[in-house]
């Protein structure tokens, strides 16, 4: 089993909800991860992606990744959501596809924070779909575990 379906099974395990939306890591890296859900799961009475669905697939993208650098760095931290914001700007017609990024300035902050003051923020940009459909700003606070 690869990085990707490991920390896919983790989330859905410990997320159910990640489970009935069909949440799927595309691609997993240090610097970017993408993320799908079959629409048919996370549809509205429209035909297009629920925005519960939209913002809740973004959120999980974001938390995968956080998660992913943490682990791979043997960082041991609790991961919350401290602030989450989302703009629809576009309905979404078909598979919900997110992608997100952390370059290496954002990524050594936040592990040199969690470090030296035993809490970090990440924070990072979600687009959903094409043009993007949506996008969720979104900040993921790391305490390190005593």
């Amino acid at each position: 089993m690869n990085m990707a379906e490991a920390l896919q099974r983790k989330i859905r395990a410990a997320i159910p909800l990640s489970d009935a939306m069909q949440f799927s890591i595309e691609s997993l890296g240090l610097e970017a991860i993408e993320v799908s859900a079959p629409l048919p799961p996370n549809v509205n009475i429209h035909g297009t992606g629920f925005a519960g669905s939209i913002y809740s697939v973004a959120v999980l993208t974001g938390w995968a990744l956080c998660t992913h650098i943490l682990d791979q760095m043997k960082v041991d931290a609790e991961l919350v959501v401290a602030k989450a914001e989302i703009r629809y700007r576009a309905p979404v017609t078909g598979d919900l596809r997110c992608v997100a990024g952390a370059d290496a300035e954002l990524r050594a902050s936040f592990l040199q924070d969690i470090e030296n003051r035993g809490k970090g923020v990440l924070p990072l940009e979600i687009r959903v779909g094409e043009q993007p459909a949506a996008v969720l700003q979104a900040t993921f606070c790391a305490i390190a575990r005593s």
